[in-house]
């Protein structure tokens, strides 16, 4: 059978990663992500980006042997294979080592969809290949042309404190007026309309400081903050106090769907901003919860790597729309598989309601031929060849493995680069 699936390869590649600082601590100076490719009889290739530490790649050589055979039509097939094969330890714990969470993509108990969104990606890629059309054609067809993202700003140093290589050249973004700075920059470079600031790291006065002077410098440009759930209720009240009138929506600021719940009661009250999450509503158990409760987060952040993928991501689009929530697209850092495949996904979906988040500003590398992805008044023009309209370069593939070979990083941990710079730093949650 030319269409069979024959071999699947995964390659595990780290890049450059400034100090980007959040609640849970820093970026290490290596992030980390994995390449597969899904080879047919025939020798056609499709591909997909996804995450790439320890326990991931684990789990997707696991998983590999059940696309043996399989076409690439087969998606409920492997589906069900992919659930039959990897599922999580009954005493698993739902977090890495000491890491403290803050998106699902770390969570044990995602590792079926991550895998599934994985290899669901590239196979798509072949259909489109086969059919010669574009992913969002397979999807249904693009609902628009071009996918908005937003500026994503982070307090962040100079450099990583190891040196391991060259400091970036966004300098450090402590002070309000840095950051400033980091918002035109991104803004006149890239063409964003809205901005979202990484918070939950500094005392909250400062973090409203920085995001009062950005609505003084950009006053027709939307405003998020994130602090990560780093709040506590009564912080995240008084902070949106200080905040009334700035905000487009107000992501994550206490823990738990509970403590979003109480945040969002007081703030209907008020006649308040909405609340959006990447934390509390990640899989359809949690949409259901916050339903129940009478939907306090208002705007879910998607990510198909680890909702299950690109259709499942869609169902979710339509869930939103049917109890009158927003819909947007989290990011972590990543390269132009992931961010193309993203791409396809919002093009496809009627029902995108903000800016997409994205961490491309801040990568300088790439894997894809071609160089860099090009963004035009902030978007991204959905590609119109076959599959995903990308494909690998395989001198930079093999530079970006070596980097993971020689980094000496295999599993995210933002608290212990943190701990170089600071000992005593927990990052336990809320801290304000």
């Amino acid at each position: 059978m030319p269409l069979a699936i024959r071999h699947v390869r995964i390659t595990p590649i780290a890049f450059r990663d400034p100090p980007l600082l959040n609640a849970a601590g820093i970026h290490e100076p290596w992030a980390l992500r994995s390449v597969i490719e899904i080879e047919t009889a025939c020798g056609r290739v499709g591909i997909n980006e996804t995450y790439g530490d320890q326990s991931m790649l684990e789990v997707l050589a696991k998983a590999a042997p059940a696309l043996q055979g399989l076409s690439p039509w087969d998606l409920n097939v492997m589906e069900s294979r992919v659930q039959t094969l990897v599922q999580p330890a009954s005493n698993a714990s739902e977090f890495q080592g000491e890491q403290i969470s803050l998106a699902p993509g770390t969570h044990v108990s995602k590792n079926v969809a991550k895998v599934v969104s994985a290899f669901e990606v590239a196979m798509l890629d072949l259909q489109g290949q086969l059919a010669n059309a574009p992913v969002v054609d397979l999807l249904g067809g693009a609902a628009r042309d071009t996918v908005p993202f937003s500026a994503y700003l982070f307090f962040k140093y100079a450099e990583h404190i190891d040196h391991p290589y060259a400091a970036d050249p966004w300098g450090e973004g402590i002070q309000p007026e840095a950051l400033v700075v980091q918002a035109r920059r991104m803004i006149e470079q890239y063409g964003f309309k809205s901005i979202k600031l990484k918070a939950g790291v500094f005392p909250p006065e400062q973090e409203v400081a920085a995001l009062l002077a950005l609505t003084q410098a950009f006053p027709d440009a939307p405003l998020r903050i994130d602090p990560n759930a780093n709040w506590s209720v009564a912080t995240s009240l008084k902070v949106i106090e200080q905040l009334r009138g700035v905000l487009e929506y107000y992501e994550d600021p206490a823990p738990g769907l509970d403590g979003m719940a109480a945040v969002a009661y007081t703030l209907r009250d008020m006649g308040g901003v909405p609340l959006a999450t990447n934390m509390v509503v990640t899989d359809y158990k949690e949409f259901a919860e916050n339903v129940r409760l009478g939907c306090p987060v208002r705007i879910v952040l998607s990510d198909h790597h680890y909702w299950g993928g690109l259709r499942t991501t869609q169902q979710l689009a339509r869930l939103c729309q049917t109890f009158d929530m927003g819909l947007s697209m989290h990011s972590n850092s990543h390269l132009g598989i992931s961010l193309i495949a993203m791409t396809h996904l919002a093009a496809s979906v009627p029902h995108l309601a903000y800016a997409c988040d994205t961490h491309y500003p801040w990568q300088d590398e790439e894997v894809v031929q071609g160089g860099r992805l090009k963004f035009q008044n902030g978007s991204l023009r959905v590609p119109r060849g076959p599959g995903l309209g990308v494909t690998i370069d395989s001198e930079a593939l093999a530079r970006l493995h070596d980097n993971y070979l020689h980094c000496g990083i295999r599993n995210r941990d933002d608290l212990g680069q943190m701990r170089k710079y600071d000992p005593t730093f927990t990052g336990k949650q809320p801290r304000y």
